[in-house]
């Protein structure tokens, strides 16, 4: 049973559902089991076609790992380039969407001002409803380090007195010698930017 199936068993009203203006051949995906096979699926016949079937045990588990995390996280949605197209922006770059919770001794609002005197978060446009900040770091992804800028754009939900918070996640890596002001990464925090502005609340599907 789907959070959203308990929810409507148990009388409660749906979380409100959410749209977002993407790049060239992005998509939206939900991080359940079959667009896990499905993306597993699409490693193993590239790793067959480029004759490196050592890839696939590797990339398995990262993918198992990813998808678990997410799962943990409260990962509703994640968007990644993939129409195969030349219009297509293919970046080292992806983006989460999360909810967060009030807990009991921590309000979201307490969330966000210690994002504001903590991490420098500032409001995203003149409309001030969503908040953003940053953050970067060094990561190690099997035998390979690199620098991970985490762009992260935080907002409340509709109708749940703000103690849910819609959380957006931008990833964008980048090589150890480039410098987080490199005009290419400045370009992708542009694009997100511009991506977490067009966000607009649905009903919920049935």
């Amino acid at each position: 049973m789907t959070d959203t199936d308990l929810r409507a068993a148990l009388g409660v009203a749906p979380e409100p559902d959410f749209e977002l203006d993407l790049p060239p051949g992005w998509a939206r995906h939900r991080p359940d089991r079959a667009q896990q096979d499905a993306m597993l699926a699409g490693i193993r016949t590239r790793a067959m076609q480029a004759h490196r079937p050592e890839l696939l045990a590797q990339a398995n588990g990262m993918l198992r790992d990813s998808f678990e995390m997410m799962r943990r996280g409260d990962v509703v949605a994640f968007f990644t380039p993939s129409e195969q197209s030349e219009e297509t922006l293919w970046a080292p770059a992806s983006m989460l969407a999360s909810v967060r919770r009030a807990q009991p001794d921590v309000s979201l609002d307490d969330v966000v001002r210690h994002a504001i005197r903590e991490l420098g978060a500032t409001a995203l446009d003149d409309a001030r409803r969503i908040v953003r900040f940053e953050r970067d770091q060094l990561e190690t992804v099997g035998e390979e380090s690199l620098r991970v800028l985490t762009v992260v754009y935080l907002t409340p939900m509709p109708g749940t007195q703000r103690r849910k918070a819609l959380q957006l996640t931008a990833t964008i890596g980048r090589p150890l010698d480039m410098d987080a002001d490199d005009p290419a990464i400045d370009g992708l925090r542009l694009l997100f930017d511009a991506c977490a502005s067009t966000l607009r609340w649905v009903r919920p599907a049935a």
